[in-house]
């Protein structure tokens, strides 16, 4: 999960963010696996993993004994936010509203989740949940050829190609 914190957010603004964001829709996680941010290993948070008997689990990014998934994926996130905020990025909305890098953390999230990783082949959502979440591009992808004729037209040719690859495998078949 992706919260946007801030430096001089405190144990308590963290332990609230993720009340908000996480436990409230999801219920409390069995293992927390986190950078050595204070945050996470004050006082505030040893009490809370004894009594609901979670475990948190600090990583060291490039030690032998962890397996740095938190570094790593913290890592990727700055890289997403990075290439975001290298083009100066903002938008408006229909109020003049201009929004900031913290304003795009779900979406942010969401291309995380739902992106396949070269490690697993799948997509963390699909390990986690079983399933991927319908997207937007998923709806629009079957309406692409109905919008455009070159689209229209590139599918027969993809559907008359996959006919022929069909025909040349069956007829190795038959005469190897």
């Amino acid at each position: 999960m992706f919260l946007p914190f801030h430096k001089d957010d405190t144990a308590m603004d963290t332990a609230i963010m993720i009340w908000n964001r996480f436990i409230s829709h999801t219920g409390l996680f069995q293992n927390i696996k986190s950078d050595r941010d204070p945050n996470f290993t004050s006082a505030l948070w040893t009490n809370p993993h004894n009594l609901f008997v979670t475990k948190l689990s600090l990583s060291t990014a490039y030690h032998f004994q962890t397996d740095g998934l938190a570094e790593r994926m913290i890592q990727t996130l700055e890289d997403m936010i990075r290439r975001f905020c290298a083009y100066g990025l903002e938008f408006k909305d229909s109020d003049g509203f201009t929004h900031d890098w913290c304003t795009l953390i779900p979406a942010l999230e969401l291309a995380y989740k739902t992106s396949i990783h070269s490690s697993t082949g799948k997509t963390p959502e699909m390990l986690e949940k079983g399933w991927n979440s319908r997207l937007p591009y998923d709806t629009l992808k079957k309406d692409l050829v109905d919008i455009h004729p070159t689209a229209s037209s590139l599918e027969i040719i993809l559907d008359k190609e996959r006919h022929h690859a069909n025909r040349c495998m069956q007829d190795s078949f038959k005469y190897a």
